[in-house]
């Protein structure tokens, strides 16, 4: 009980404290005020007593009239300023609270990167056109694009580099809309947009023209220059969608084709698409199904030298046969696997089968595998290989990793970082597709390359004049640099004179894979 009255009268001061707070400056202005009522009657009272002392009685030691309306005046004057000053204050407290509302507004409506809206007011926008369908003829477009190759900048110079290429962005794409459209991002490197009352197709196709278009020129951002592409899906309202979330959704499938293409284009939304979206996420998840359950296996493609015949080498390729028992092929799900991260588990799985698999060969056989732009990334991949190596007892130098033309050209840096340990511990390095990547002199002599591998168009085109002279040139700049040279993609052809007057040392075969078992016949007398 008495526990109970100390709280109440804890609540009490409590509650009382807390109303002399909020009230404090209301308080303290009638303190003012009281304080000078008190002494201003004190000094008319004192006033009035010595001027009539003696000639009146006490009991009319009064305050008179002229006191009284004086006093009533100060009073009256106190209260008016007391007023005022409440006044302005809820004035100005209302004006605060008027700007505070404001920038929460901004804020929940506005990227705070690029100063763009953000999702919410997208979606705002979006609902409040669907209510307001265009007339007959025109549409609502919703534009949606995706930076092609940002990830690389994140993961090589840091994300305070990607949030100032970000910016740039914004305000490049900024000036492809027109007045009243509504330019979004929606996170990440991911823009929409919502052009409303366009005249059809053909002007959504302008927006997306000038934005490839405005993306073209390279950003610069201190020493670093990004090559902004972006991949662009379109879809129409009412003409493929009646909702905004279904609008967005088909826009969001017609950008992934788009970045299928690997370049700056864009696409609209066909029905068709839908097909192939469910088709290309039910791989994806018997693929992750695969992978965890160690579903891909490795099968290997023979390598032979052209003069002798003798096969002196084979490259591991990832095998997946799926539920259906159909083969599903690499070109297929390693682009899958590199989107959704699980190319790390499943490329580190391939190089462990591979490495127990091939260390059953001779001595000068050599294991050939190739690295894709996902494993690249992973700046712990060389120390991942090496601590493999270790494990399974596979020797270093019988080891040859592939790494493509092209990906050497687009991000050397992260190429020399990833293989640069490998090429220590005296791992091979071949440059694939030689031919096709734009490469020069400057790459071959940074990777400290053993073999280029001229690329198989040109090698099964060799019967035209001009394949050929290009082969003879490849050729003689791999031999001026004292590499070995390979031909990718013949069918069986051990001998073939023409490569070897063109310089060709070693060829690989475009035909069927074999199996771990299968490799033993090639090494029989």
């Amino acid at each position: 009980m008495q526990g109970k009255r100390e709280n109440e009268s804890v609540g009490f001061y409590a509650r009382f404290w807390s109303f002399v707070v909020r009230n404090r400056v209301s308080i303290q202005d009638l303190g003012i005020l009281l304080a000078i009522l008190l002494v201003l009657a004190y000094v008319a009272f004192q006033i009035d007593i010595f001027e009539t002392e003696g000639s009146v009685s006490s009991g009319e030691l009064l305050i008179e009239l002229d006191e009284t309306l004086l006093l009533g005046s100060v009073l009256a004057l106190g209260l008016l300023g007391f007023a005022i000053r409440r006044y302005l204050e809820q004035k100005r407290e209302i004006a605060r609270r008027i700007e505070a509302e404001k920038q929460a507004r901004i804020l929940a409506y506005q990227d705070p990167l690029t100063g763009l809206a953000n999702r919410r007011q997208f979606e705002e926008a979006l609902r409040m056109a669907v209510a307001s369908p265009p007339r007959t003829g025109a549409v609502h477009a919703v534009i949606i694009l995706d930076l092609n190759g940002f990830k690389q900048i994140n993961d090589a110079y840091g994300h305070g580099v990607g949030d100032d290429v970000l910016v740039v962005i914004g305000q490049r794409l900024q000036r492809t809309i027109r007045d009243g459209d509504l330019l979004a991002r929606l996170g990440g490197d991911e823009f929409i947009i919502l052009a409303q009352h366009l005249a059809g197709a053909e002007s959504a196709a302008n927006i997306a023209l000038r934005i490839v278009d405005e993306l073209r020129d390279p950003i610069i951002v201190g020493s670093i220059h990004y090559d902004a592409g972006a991949g662009i899906g379109i879809a129409l309202l009412p003409t493929d969608a009646h909702s905004g979330e279904d609008a967005v959704r088909k826009a969001d499938v017609a950008l992934y084709r788009a970045k299928a293409e690997r370049r700056s284009t864009f696409r609209f939304f066909e029905q068709d698409m839908d097909r192939l979206v469910q088709e290309r996420e039910q791989l994806e998840r018997d693929l992750r199904a695969a992978v965890a359950n160690d579903g891909i296996n490795v099968r290997f493609r023979p390598s032979f030298d052209l003069r002798s015949g003798k096969v002196i080498g084979f490259e591991a390729v990832p095998s997946w046969i799926a539920g259906d028992g159909k083969e599903v092929p690499p070109e297929r799900f390693l682009p899958i696997a590199e989107e959704t991260g699980l190319i790390y588990a499943l490329g580190q799985r391939i190089f462990e089968k591979a490495f127990m698999a091939a260390r059953q060969w001779p001595s000068n056989v050599t294991l050939s595998i190739d690295v894709l732009p996902g494993q690249l990334r992973d700046r712990e991949f060389g120390k991942t290989i090496l601590q493999l190596l270790q494990s399974t007892g596979f020797a270093a130098q019988q080891l040859d990793i592939e790494i493509t033309e092209s990906l050497v050209v687009h991000d050397l840096e992260a190429a020399k970082l990833a293989l640069g340990p490998l090429r220590a511990a005296g791992v091979r390095l071949t440059l694939d597709n030689f031919g096709t990547g734009y490469s020069n002199l400057y790459h071959i002599q940074e990777f400290k390359l053993d073999k280029i591998k001229i690329d198989r168009r040109f090698i099964e085109n060799m019967n035209e004049e001009e394949t050929a002279k290009m082969v003879r040139a490849l050729a003689g700049l791999g031999q001026g640099l004292g590499l070995v040279v390979s031909a990718d993609g013949l069918e069986g052809r051990a001998n073939n004179e023409t490569l070897l007057r063109s310089g060709v040392d070693q060829w690989q075969s475009s035909g069927d894979l074999v199996t771990i078992e299968e490799t033993e016949r090639f090494f029989k007398p």
